[in-house]
């Protein structure tokens, strides 16, 4: 096409505002009923998947519950109580004021009757569900051949139980030390050579697999060539751990974590127990942890004693490392019981491919 054709056509009558006009009037109205559409499907609530008719499974759920009482709660139990810890990874006394305290807290940790005058799950299902889910890992449908409960109920199980446990316990046992705690902690630190000893505190390097790529820099370390979150803890003698910090990235060492802990805000807003004892006759009202080198030169600090000479500076340096294992074996009991969950559930990955 020439040159003077090109120039001969008017834009104008190419698209033309009554063209213009009429596409807008066609959006107008298909944008008008897209909104209807939507605020119709708002109007009928949540959604529901269509399929056939559901399959009603007749599980005898009685029968499951006397089965578990005959093996772990009767007066003469099918398996030891040695078995039972390992399985429950509590003594059964501790199980049962654990069901019976959530059956305090909510009704659904009772035994009730449907629709049909039929007994639902029994408190020790349902606490037995959750709990073989929190200690081995199980998938919620794998606890349906023996307790008999369904996949959905061990799921609302366990979240009732996660929840019930912390509004029942934590008040006593997620919180800080209180007066009879603190008397109790300076006892056992005196009946083992520290008076004035409220725990042993350190950090351990937790790692994080599932850790994104992006992150991978501030959470590793040179030592650790794997990304982690570092854990500060204080634990007593018997491994009851009473403080833990656990949110700073790997990449950090103690000094940092300190700065960033709150173990001392009680005592520094002067809200902290009293503490009092006395060493070759002085008295002191500041109760101190026994920590590694790595720590500041702090009064609440209790250190070790680098290349000791003096056979008095031996033997505090041998008492004083011995007695900080304390934390080095809560340490390890911790790390022990999550590799024993993260092999099982590697198993369980390979036996299910």
């Amino acid at each position: 096409m020439s040159d003077e054709s090109d120039d001969s056509i008017d834009p104008a009558e190419i698209y033309t505002p009554d063209m213009f006009m009429a596409e807008q009037s066609v959006l107008n109205s298909f944008a008008g009923r897209i909104d209807a559409k939507i605020i119709a499907k708002f109007d009928e609530g949540p959604s529901r998947r269509i399929s056939g008719p559901r399959k009603y499974i007749n599980r005898n759920r009685e029968g499951a519950h006397e089965q578990l009482v005959a093996d772990y709660f009767a007066e003469d139990p099918l398996y030891s109580d040695a078995m039972f810890r390992r399985r429950f990874r509590m003594r059964r006394h501790l199980f049962l004021h654990i069901v019976e305290e959530l059956g305090r807290w909510s009704p659904y940790f009772t035994q009730r009757e449907d629709c049909t005058r039929r007994l639902g799950h029994s408190p020790l299902q349902k606490c037995t569900a959750a709990i073989r889910m929190l200690a081995y890992g199980t998938v919620a449908d794998a606890l349906d051949e023996y307790l008999k409960v369904p996949e959905s109920t061990t799921l609302e199980c366990l979240e009732h139980f996660v929840q019930g446990v912390i509004d029942v316990f934590s008040s006593k046992y997620m919180r800080r030390p209180t007066i009879e705690d603190t008397e109790r902690l300076l006892q056992i630190g005196e009946s083992r050579g520290f008076p004035g000893m409220l725990g042993s505190i350190d950090c351990m390097h937790w790692q994080w697999e599932n850790c994104p790529v992006a992150w991978k820099g501030q959470y590793t370390r040179g030592d650790q060539k794997h990304p982690t979150i570092i854990l500060e803890a204080v634990a007593s003698y018997d491994l009851h751990i009473w403080h833990a910090f656990f949110d700073i990235p790997g990449s950090n060492n103690d000094i940092y974590v300190l700065n960033q802990s709150p173990l001392f805000i009680e005592a520094i807003k002067g809200e902290a127990p009293r503490v009092q004892f006395t060493i070759n006759a002085t008295e002191y009202n500041t109760g101190y942890y026994l920590a590694d080198g790595i720590y500041p030169e702090w009064a609440a600090f209790v250190k070790s004693i680098r290349s000791p000479q003096l056979e008095k500076h031996k033997l505090f340096a041998r008492e004083q490392e011995g007695k900080r294992k304390d934390i080095e074996r809560a340490f390890g009991v911790l790390q022990a019981r999550f590799n024993i969950w993260k092999m099982r559930e590697r198993w369980q990955n390979i036996l299910l491919t």
